[in-house]
């Protein structure tokens, strides 16, 4: 299913940056970056679960947010693109 992953990280303090770093190293670990916080990741219920653990020990809850969109497995439907950064389907064959 694809799960779009999106996050806001308070970049205040080092702390913060270190944090925005880290949950972006391991968004790019399951999906395809599509804008600056945002990551389309075609994930199982399993992988799902496991990303979603690892971020929640990096952010801090306090002052820091995730958010998952689930769009299923039908959500070639669901999404409309403009402009720049055209992506790729993360589901095709890659030929190189």
């Amino acid at each position: 299913m694809l799960v779009l992953i999106t996050y806001d990280v308070n970049t205040e303090t080092e702390a913060g940056k270190r944090r925005l770093r880290k949950v972006a190293k391991q968004c790019v670990n399951y999906g395809q970056r599509v804008q600056n916080s945002v990551f389309e990741c075609n994930l199982d219920a399993a992988k799902l679960r496991q990303v979603k653990a690892i971020l929640e020990d990096i952010i801090d809850k306090e002052v820091d947010s995730l958010r998952f969109y689930n769009l299923g497995n039908k959500y070639k439907d669901k999404i409309e693109h403009i402009g720049a950064k055209k992506s790729f389907d993360v589901t095709a064959p890659l030929i190189f």
